[in-house]
């Protein structure tokens, strides 16, 4: 018999991997090439050709006892200082190697901080649109998951209403940007308005509020918008990355937390991320993986592939009728349904096009599309999206 808490879990497992093992089901009935999966987001576009190199190099350069052996739970030293060099001359950041630990990909390190932090009943507000895995990752720990409502107008940060849910029980905020579902990014100024309702919230409550920043699409961001580096505003931030995105590397499970030296006990959280490394069953982040990381963490990230296809998505489900902010970030496009998602998304699978409902980011009444697969699917998949926006009334 599975445990109780596992029974909730599985309940509520994810829709979006439900809807990709559907795909795959679907793909071996009508041919890959005629269903059009826009579930997951794993990117179509290869791993730079630097990354491919370094795997040989390393495999050839590097002493395969050491490359393939254990190290610190938090990783190779070198490579945390490699990452937080990197960092430090991208952002004007002042990290060591001791402020980095490296995980098993974004998801790994958010269980680690969680796991370092929360006390049975503490609460983690997210904002809605928000990535779903995290109700489950709060609730590893027995901390609940605070929801504040979207901002649908703009789908930036809903600041009033985080006010209201702030309570002697608020453990720490999460903040994913540039935004999964919305593609939406974080403005600078919405980030400082942040940073002076946490800062009034601690002092008011005498507490610690910890600003998690979940940053895997940080380098995913078009038409030159900048994403605010949230350590510069907050002192009580922690970040994570995952190079799953932005290398398209998400299953060779590669990231790293940063934890400042500003944060509240900031000496006692590192020790107690690298003990959570450990405990959790991690033990450390892929070798391997880490070896390579530290010869490219100055590869820059081609976004022309991503945009190309947000372009044509964005400009032709627009001429349709249908409504959506144009993404400023990551490969993901949130459009408002026609009525009633559920069934919005149950008559797009009769066109063979697979998309997200809403709900599964706390946010009914829209869908996610992620466009990171082939231009010829975005293209190949517009007569079902066409059909779809007369179907549901949006053209004639």
């Amino acid at each position: 018999m599975i445990s109780e808490k596992m029974k909730v879990f599985v309940e509520g497992s994810s829709v979006i991997r439900a809807m990709f093992e559907e795909g795959k089901r679907m793909a071996d009935i009508y041919g890959a090439e005629n269903v059009y999966d826009f579930s997951l987001g794993n990117p179509n576009v290869p791993a730079p050709k630097e990354v491919n190199q370094a795997v040989i190099d390393v495999i050839n350069e590097e002493n395969s006892v050491h490359v393939h052996g254990y190290m610190s739970n938090s990783g190779y030293e070198d490579v945390r200082k490699a990452v937080a060099d990197s960092l430090n001359r991208r952002f004007e950041t002042n990290f060591n190697e001791s402020n980095i630990v490296m995980t098993v990909g974004a998801a790994g390190g958010l269980n680690v901080i969680l796991k370092s932090i929360l006390n049975p009943a503490d609460e983690v507000i997210a904002f809605a649109p928000y990535f779903g895995e995290y109700r489950s990752y709060v609730g590893n720990y027995d901390g609940n998951l605070v929801v504040v409502s979207a901002d649908t107008k703009e789908f930036q940060l809903n600041l009033e209403e985080l006010k209201e849910k702030i309570t002697e029980k608020t453990k720490a905020v999460i903040v994913n940007n540039p935004n999964n579902p919305s593609g939406v990014v974080y403005s600078e100024e919405t980030i400082k308005k942040l940073a002076e309702v946490l800062n009034q919230k601690q002092s008011e409550l005498g507490t610690s509020i910890y600003l998690i920043s979940d940053e895997p699409y940080r380098e995913l961001v078009y038409d030159g918008v900048e994403v605010p580096y949230l350590t510069k505003y907050y002192n009580n931030t922690v970040v994570g990355y995952s190079y799953s995105k932005s290398l398209s590397l998400p299953g060779e499970r590669i990231g790293y937390l940063v934890i400042p030296d500003e944060v509240t006990d900031s000496e006692q959280l590192k020790s107690a991320a690298n003990v959570a490394t450990r405990i959790l069953g991690f033990v450390n982040a892929p070798s391997l993986m880490q070896r390579v990381v530290a010869r490219c963490v100055d590869v820059e990230v081609d976004v022309e592939p991503y945009n190309k296809n947000r372009e044509l998505l964005y400009t032709s489900l627009v001429e349709y009728g249908f409504e959506c902010i144009k993404p400023q970030g990551a490969f993901y496009m949130f459009v408002k349904t026609p009525g009633d998602e559920k069934e919005f998304v149950a008559a797009a699978k009769k066109h063979n096009i697979l998309i997200v409902p809403g709900s599964s980011f706390a946010c009914p009444g829209y869908v996610r599309i992620a466009y990171c697969v082939s231009y010829d699917t975005i293209k190949n998949s517009l007569p079902g999206f066409k059909k779809l926006a007369k179907e549901f009334g949006l053209t004639e």
